[in-house]
């Protein structure tokens, strides 16, 4: 894909930053009118109750994997200099800040990507637990938390197992597009099994394939810009941090970037098709049933530090870093799923008693 017009046009900053609001925009409305949410899909597993989150959530994962390793094996994307697999990465940040992050979006009840969706939407609860997310991931990633992060992610690094590319370990380039393939098998069998309609499974499959499609975008312009900049795909921590940089610069042209234009892509998307399809509703702390705010302000919290510890959410770290099967992301993931799972069972215990003879609630609250 030729840029160059494009940025000759309006400058590399703003040219990245139209790719990520054009991912942005497909990714929020998508969001929104499907309820994605990954807590939503742990929690249909650890409460034993089958509902349309968890083949949903499969079926977007296998897309992205399937569609980011074929564009790998086909030569189309080079990884070999992605935040990924250009340094070291970190196995404890990876498992700690998944961890801390799971038990933060059960506290919240949503992930940062759902969270800012829903925000869009008219909850809140979810603006303000979004605003302390971003405000703890600033500090985290170029603020005070700094050398507590760097304490934290020393501890166990990806040097001491030789390299974070699972198809590496494997040994083989063939390991990617066959575990992409063995994904999509499973996603589809379960997606039947659960009878998710066709309409959703489709849905499911474009939030993969943006995954995909991040990385094959920012590759491409990649290639064509003076300033070298890395190929990466979705995601919402850093994201927001650097939004918050972009908005403390008076809007300066030079702190516009990707991030930038994923953070704005999203809320105008999840805005609009909540409008659209009628969904638009304010919500407040106020209604019955709401948890107290300290809670929300906890799990945000944990979330903001937890995420950028783990170098991503459930979208940065989980699919992005999954599609390329990064071993960190994937444990950061399976942290996140896991830790998730049990602390909806000590902290909601009672709700999940309650859930067992009627659906589950909302994919987030």
């Amino acid at each position: 894909m030729d840029f160059v017009p494009l940025i000759d046009a309006i400058g590399e900053p703003a040219t990245f930053a139209v790719i990520g609001l054009a991912l942005g925009l497909v990714f929020g409305v998508f969001a929104e009118r499907t309820g994605f949410c990954t807590r939503s899909a742990a929690l249909e597993v650890s409460r034993g109750k089958p509902g349309n989150m968890l083949p949903l959530w499969l079926i977007a994962f296998a897309a992205a994997v399937l569609t980011t390793q074929l564009l790998v094996a086909t030569g189309r994307i080079d990884l070999a200099d992605t935040r990924f697999f250009g340094t070291p990465q970190s196995l404890s940040g990876a498992i700690i800040g998944g961890v801390l992050f799971g038990i933060g979006m059960v506290l919240t009840r949503g992930c940062a990507s759902r969270l800012l969706v829903l925000g869009s939407s008219g909850n809140l609860r979810a603006i303000f637990s979004i605003a302390i997310i971003a405000a703890v991931a600033w500090a985290t990633y170029q603020g005070p938390l700094v050398p507590l992060r760097n304490a934290v992610s020393g501890l166990l690094m990806t040097s001491s197992i030789g390299t974070n590319d699972l198809a590496f370990v494997a040994g083989s380039t063939a390991t990617g597009p066959i575990l992409g393939a063995a994904l999509a098998l499973l996603a589809l069998s379960v997606a039947v099994r659960h009878r998710l309609s066709p309409l959703k499974a489709v849905s499911g499959a474009i939030l993969g394939f943006l995954i995909s499609g991040g990385w094959y975008l920012s590759y491409q312009f990649s290639l064509q810009v003076f300033e070298p900049v890395q190929a990466d795909s979705l995601s919402y921590m850093r994201p927001l941090a650097n939004t918050i940089n972009f908005a403390a610069s008076g809007g300066d042209h030079s702190f516009l970037s990707m991030d930038v234009g994923l953070i704005a892509g999203t809320v105008f998307g999840a805005l609009a098709a909540s409008v659209i399809a009628g969904s638009f509703r304010i919500r407040t702390f106020a209604e019955a049933g709401t948890p107290h705010w300290l809670r929300y302000a906890t799990g945000s919290a944990l979330m903001g530090f937890g995420g950028i510890l783990a170098v991503g959410c459930t979208i940065g770290a989980g699919f992005t870093g999954g599609s390329v099967l990064a071993i960190t992301s994937l444990a950061a993931l399976l942290s996140m799923i896991l830790s998730a799972m049990i602390a909806d069972r000590v902290l909601d215990s009672d709700k999940a008693a309650q859930t067992a003879t009627r659906p589950l609630a909302m994919p987030a609250e």
